[in-house]
């Protein structure tokens, strides 16, 4: 691990402040925005309308219940720039989706919202360590997707030394994290997990070879034993970041050293967990879908932006020092959930069983049919080197225990398939985890 434990705030007023007067300052953002908002784009205007809400009728965050909520397909609807509140000549970026899971959405940034995302980042990046005197390796992409802008501002506004590498050229990577001392990592969790493993393939030893103390994993769910495995593979700290294009990139919540959830950026937005069949507000600890406000954004603001990332809150302050509202892991989404023969089936569950058991790689894929009207699910597993040379039947015993395993944790039961190492394609950026057949 980074033996830096120091727990470093880059923005102490604001990321320590009490309660009662981060509240103030939220009601009072949230007014301005909601007037803001009313005023400069007709089709929330008209939602508000329809549901007889003025601005004036909003008070503070209390108030926040009674907004309409939004979503993506608004932002398809109103594709390339029917939300936008400020006018095109403030917009200094877009930035938007790959649009892998349907029409690609844009989001207009102003310098306001560019300033505030990178002082987002700042924040991420500092509280797991970075320093003007680190060397920090962007291997996010760049392009429409904020992962690779999105760390590089955050670096950049700190003062360290920045690799825009983007993606891909994992031998390059390599090479240029050895050679450069880099001593902070950015990129997805499943792509970290590729390095680490191509490290030690090259017969590099992480501890002597290179400098890493830590690393910023995010733009995809991961669960806490697939950080403890790339913790294990890089010997650095190994922090979770979360963002969306349509609030602000990576950088709207991160994790400390501690490790015990991720801290919102609460004065730039306003995080509710809903009912995600009913849309009520949840109390804090209670687990549903994530609700974002912003509240600084100029370019194009969100109200009560539906995440589909399903996850809790709690408000106790940290032990680094951090009082702002904590949200855990995200455990799935309520659209990437998979529906097996009555069954809701997250590929996070899968994950979290394979990551524990020896003799298997992180690296799996969920095969989804329908077979004589009946749902079927084959999780295809990779084997290490190790196992895949091992005997037919200590094979066919960590194939039961893994089917065991995974049946006690869905509930339901699956056909596990191990397949030979390095099989399952690899991604340099999201990881592609579920081929669902029923849907071809």
């Amino acid at each position: 691990m980074g033996n830096d434990r120091e727990h470093r705030i880059f923005n102490p007023r604001m990321e320590c402040m009490s309660r009662d007067e981060r509240a103030q300052l939220q009601s009072e953002r949230l007014v301005q925005t909601v007037r803001y908002e009313y005023d400069h784009v007709p089709v929330y205007r008209a939602r508000m309308d329809a549901k007889c809400i003025r601005p004036e009728d909003i008070h503070g965050i209390e108030d926040l219940k009674y907004l309409p909520f939004m979503e993506k397909t608004d932002l398809r609807d109103q594709w390339p720039f029917g939300l936008l509140a400020a006018p095109k000549r403030d917009i200094v970026r877009i930035q938007g989706s790959s649009g892998t899971t349907g029409h690609p959405i844009v989001s207009g940034y102003t310098r306001n919202d560019v300033d505030v995302w990178s002082e987002m980042m700042a924040r991420t990046l500092t509280a797991a360590g970075c320093t003007p005197d680190d060397i920090v390796q962007v291997a996010y992409g760049f392009g429409l997707f904020t992962g690779g802008f999105g760390a590089y501002q955050g670096a950049d506004k700190i003062g360290a030394m920045v690799l825009p590498m983007s993606s891909g050229n994992t031998q390059r990577q390599i090479l240029m994290m050895k050679d450069l001392g880099v001593t902070m990592l950015c990129c997805t969790p499943s792509y970290a997990a590729y390095l680490g493993e191509t490290v030690r393939d090259m017969g590099l030893d992480p501890n002597v070879d290179l400098k890493l103390k830590a690393g910023c994993f995010g733009a995809e769910p991961w669960t806490e034993e697939m950080r403890v495995h790339i913790e294990e593979l890089l010997g650095i700290d190994a922090c979770d970041i979360y963002g969306l294009t349509e609030i602000a990139g990576p950088g709207v919540s991160f994790a400390c050293l501690e490790k015990d959830g991720m801290h919102i950026n609460e004065d730039h937005v306003i995080a509710e967990i809903i009912n995600p069949a009913t849309g009520e507000p949840l109390p804090y600890g209670e687990s549903g879908e994530l609700v974002f406000t912003t509240i600084t954004k100029t370019g194009m603001p969100m109200l009560r932006y539906r995440t589909h990332d399903i996850c809790s809150l709690n408000p106790e302050p940290c032990a680094c020092g951090r009082t702002t509202v904590r949200m855990t892991r995200i455990t799935g989404r309520t659209d990437d959930m998979l529906i097996i023969r009555g069954v809701n089936v997250f590929p996070s569950q899968i994950e979290s069983v394979l990551v524990g058991i020896k003799g298997v790689a992180p690296h799996y894929m969920l095969v989804v049919d329908r077979v004589n009207s009946s749902d079927t699910m084959e999780v295809q597993v990779e084997m290490t080197e190790e196992m895949f040379s091992d005997t037919i039947s200590h094979i066919e015993q960590v194939r039961k225990n893994i089917t065991d395993q995974i049946k006690s944790v869905v509930g339901i039961a699956t056909n596990v398939k191990l397949v030979a190492p390095k099989s399952i394609p690899r991604s340099e950026g999201k990881a592609k985890r579920v081929i669902d057949h029923r849907k071809l």
